[in-house]
């Protein structure tokens, strides 16, 4: 059974001596998922456990704290697609200033070797370690060979076009509203979950009653339209309508809010945490003159929506776990 585990010393015994992919993995993206398969394919091979490490929180959120960071899968999820793809647990490693400045030599001795047993490390080109970011992938190969566990270093995994795969890419298109364009660098469809909460009810007084989800302020997606599939906590999938923005129409000041209008469907989801994939982008956020006419385009909205779910397809086994999981 997957495992969660919080921090390298809470590791269980038969856990130890695993090959171990080590980052901070945010999105889960096609880039991270050449090295978690390099450590998957390692692991089969050596018939030893497939672990994960990953820092809790992200780093940047430690280091730059006046830069709020658009998390793409937070903990949560992240573990789902980890699980998912096979890995037998995952190791959040609490990222306070005290494992912050463990120097480089001191964070292979004391958790790979000490604390995980590593029998094998896979990392991306790019991964660095310890105080100051003073380990690299070649001081890691170097330290594999003397204390006796072996490294893997991937190569940065590039799309079509031959550019790199990052998550801060990702983040643009997202940004940008770009959200079949993000989906094909991820895998899978930029997913959100959070709890329905109350609102002012008065898309029920229009026609189209939503479910009201508040998400991260850091959550940059831009504001606007968007063709959605909706999953309830039990795991039913609805297609619908997503709003994201500040309702310039009746609220322009409040606090940006998700708004699914859930197609054939009726019931009551307040309290629920459900999650919203994003399929497509329909347009910008609008302020109508007036309910009549937000009404009309919200019709409009609604037949785009469908006939561009119509026809869709998963993009892949983690897009499926997205969808379906609980």
């Amino acid at each position: 059974m997957f495992q969660r585990i919080e921090g390298f010393d809470a590791l269980p015994g038969a856990l130890r001596g695993g090959v171990v992919a080590i980052g901070n993995f945010d999105g889960v993206h096609r880039g991270h998922q050449a090295v978690l398969n390099a450590a998957l394919e390692m692991a089969a091979q050596k018939g030893r456990p497939a672990l994960v490490l990953t820092f809790e929180p992200h780093p940047r959120a430690v280091f730059r704290p006046d830069l709020p960071l658009f998390r793409l899968t937070p903990a949560p999820m992240k573990a789902r697609l980890l699980e998912a793809m096979g890995f037998s647990a995952v190791v959040e490693q609490p990222f306070v200033p005290a494992f912050s400045s463990l120097p480089a030599d001191q964070f292979v001795n004391e958790v790979l070797i000490g604390g995980l047993g590593a029998a094998h490390v896979v990392t991306g080109f790019d991964f660095h370690y310890g105080k100051g970011r003073g380990g690299t992938p070649a001081t890691l190969a170097a330290a594999g060979k003397a204390g006796g566990f072996g490294v893997t270093v991937v190569d940065a995994f590039s799309d079509e076009g031959g550019e790199v795969i990052s998550s801060s890419r990702i983040r643009s298109l997202l940004a940008e509203g770009d959200v079949s364009q993000a989906a094909g660098l991820a895998g899978y469809r930029f997913t959100v979950e959070a709890p329905v909460g109350g609102g002012r009810k008065l898309g029920r007084t229009l026609g189209f009653p939503t479910a009201n989800m508040a998400l991260p302020p850091e959550a940059a997606l831009r504001h606007g339209i968007y063709a959605v599939r909706f999953r309830r906590a039990g795991g039913s999938l609805h297609d619908g309508v997503a709003s994201f923005g500040r309702r310039p129409t009746v609220d322009e000041d409040g606090a940006p809010l998700l708004e699914t209008f859930v197609f054939d469907f009726s019931g009551d989801l307040y309290g629920e945490t459900c999650a919203v994939s994003f399929f497509g982008f329909l347009r910008g956020e609008v302020k109508f003159d007036g309910l009549d006419p937000l009404v009309a385009q919200m019709k409009r909205d609604e037949e785009e929506a469908r006939a561009l779910l119509s026809g869709v397809r998963p993009l892949s086994e983690i897009d499926l776990t997205i969808a379906f999981s609980g």
